[in-house]
């Protein structure tokens, strides 16, 4: 049976004939409280008298301390209704959905991609053949960065760390045989978002399959760029303006794409901890939103289409609890900052990727055991989607054992484990309630820093992220170094004289001359003079003040005329320019 929370009331004064009832019920809560005390007084007696390990470093990767135990004196304040609540209902602590897992299992995606267009194909369908539920799309270097594959800044890197994709041409070989109707994509795509969404969008449409029908996400988080992962084909503020177009675009014609995957990721990676993954990304979010609000959107519109993409490393219930807090911190920000009105504004939901920055070359394989727990951490935490990160990927492109072996290690988890039957199944946990309250606490005091600095965009100017993360890097390093967080295999429990025993997948410097050809066949067969049209309205389109003309509408119509990527930045580079990062250390 369900319990119920009851609406607070003031105590009445028992009756006269229940005034002996009730000081007997106080008698005995007195009573169970002196026997509690009692009992604590002892164990920490008992626990003063056994003493620590001398190894003993009790604190979270945010730095935040652990107490030897927890009661429910660490959650004492906390209301049940306000702060908890139950899954599927405001703020959404527990869980998006009323049912989760019991409802719907988590979506399995493997990111994926290498090599040519034609290669990552064939992978896709390997995935999706061993029980994958979603594509999940990795772009090389160069195509993040918006240069095509000829570019003489793409030399050594084309179809290296993922698949080149130059055209429209290359989408649809990246996806012949698989209908973008019937699977949901995510793409991995920032700088150059708008201009891969409508390599995308187009060849969807080439296909007959309506916008309408489409799902999926783009990452298209550029504040994260200039925050961590460093790579933008803009300024900030353009970027901004860009982004607006396309969700303004997405909201009108591609209703069930989720226009932004907000990303913590990337800064995780960088080095932040999981508290400061959780602020900045949330403070990325809600610029968004502002810069909409300030073009005239309707936050309604286009919020239930705002996604999130976590980080799960290796703290495993500071992981869970971060998953928890962003909810929350989320929801009340929308309803009660925002002023939005539908349920569906106030939901975080989100993909979550295992730690890249967590796996070692050295005895590879215990990177398996380590993306099993971050993983687990994800799942119950409450994720919508999940990627497990394969054993090798810190070596080199991962091999399809590799990928097997973490594609299986989700099925694990959703099957074989029991920890998808219930939702929230930690919930009450004294460590955990307090763990997500106290990252809570420590976000809102970030926003309250940003905030005080004139937003987000003037913070990356300012250096300050950069900055923060920096600190956290270098702390934790320290903290490996002095074995204060033991890495096993890496920093204890050393093998020498390790020899490297899994298959290593190597990308040749062959597919960057397929490439090139590719994109001189492409220029030799397509129509000049439409793509020159349509490339010279889209720098128009770049120049008109904002709100004035959708460029996401102009980068479409370059992409119908088979423009490349490199050329569609071009268009718009004409207008917006080139980004430099100060120096800040």
């Amino acid at each position: 049976m369900a319990t119920r929370v009851s609406k607070s009331r003031p105590r009445r004064a028992p009756a006269n004939g229940k005034l002996a009832a009730a000081r007997g019920s106080n008698g005995k809560a007195a009573g169970r409280q002196a026997a509690w005390e009692g009992q604590r007084a002892a164990w920490e007696a008992r626990y003063h008298k056994s003493g620590e390990r001398p190894d003993l470093y009790p604190f979270t990767i945010s730095g935040i301390p652990i107490r030897p135990l927890y009661t429910p004196e660490d959650v004492a304040g906390m209301n049940l209704p306000r702060d908890l609540a139950f899954p599927g209902e405001f703020p959404y602590t527990r869980g998006v959905h009323a049912t989760m897992y019991r409802g719907r299992m988590f979506t399995m995606r493997q990111f994926a991609g290498f090599g040519t267009p034609k290669e990552s194909n064939a992978r896709y369908h390997y995935l999706l053949s061993h029980g994958q539920t979603g594509l999940s799309i990795a772009f090389d270097n160069p195509t993040i960065m918006g240069y095509d594959s000829d570019h003489p800044k793409a030399h050594g890197e084309v179809g290296k760390c993922g698949v080149a994709v130059d055209s429209l041409r290359d989408m649809e070989i990246l996806l012949d045989g698989i209908d973008p109707g019937a699977i949901s994509t995510s793409m991995t795509i920032n700088g150059p978002a708008s201009i891969l969404f409508a390599f995308y969008l187009a060849n969807a449409e080439k296909r007959g399959v309506p916008f309408a029908k489409l799902r999926g996400t783009l990452q298209n988080d550029i504040l994260k760029e200039y925050i961590a992962q460093k790579c933008w084909c803009f300024p900030p503020r353009p970027s901004l303006r860009i982004i607006v177009d396309l969700i303004e675009f997405a909201t009108k014609h591609v209703p069930q794409w989720n226009t932004i995957s907000v990303s913590g990721y990337h800064i995780r990676e960088a080095g932040s901890t999981a508290a400061q993954e959780l602020a900045f990304t949330l403070a990325d979010g809600f610029t968004y939103v502002e810069e909409c609000m300030k073009r005239g959107l309707d936050v309604d519109d286009f919020a239930p289409r705002l996604s999130f993409f976590w980080n799960s490393h290796l703290d495993f219930f500071e992981e869970i609890a971060k998953l928890r807090a962003a909810r929350r911190i989320w929801g009340r920000h929308m309803r009660d900052r925002y002023g939005a009105k539908r349920k569906e504004s106030w939901l975080m939901r989100f993909h979550t990727q295992t730690a890249g920055c967590s796996l070692w070359d050295k005895q590879p394989e215990n990177n398996i055991v380590r993306t099993a727990y971050e993983a687990l951490a994800a799942v119950l935490g409450g994720t919508q989607s999940l990627h497990t990160n394969s054993m090798d990927e810190t070596i080199a492109l991962p091999s399809d054992k590799a990928v097997k072996i973490a594609l299986r290690t989700q099925q694990i988890i959703a099957h074989e484990l029991g920890v998808t039957e219930t939702a929230d199944p930690l919930a009450g946990s004294y460590y955990l309630e307090s763990l997500t309250n106290t990252l809570e606490e420590q976000a809102e005091d970030y926003f309250r820093r940003i905030e005080a600095m004139g937003g987000v965009v003037a913070g990356i100017e300012q250096g300050f992220f950069q900055r923060e993360i920096g600190r956290a890097a270098y702390q934790y390093q320290r903290e490996m170094e002095k074995k204060q967080r033991v890495i096993v295999g890496v920093n204890e429990y050393v093998e020498e004289g390790e020899k490297l025993e899994i298959p290593i997948l190597y990308i040749g410097e062959e597919v960057e001359e397929e490439q090139r050809r590719a994109i001189a066949e492409l220029k030799r067969t397509r129509d000049d003079r439409a793509c020159t049209t349509a490339l010279r309205a889209l720098t128009t389109a770049a120049a008109s003040a904002p709100g004035e003309q959708n460029v996401m509408e102009k980068i479409l119509d370059a992409a119908r005329a088979y423009a490349t990527e490199g050329e569609i930045r071009g268009a718009m580079r004409e207008v917006y320019g080139d980004y430099v990062e100060g120096t800040e250390f």
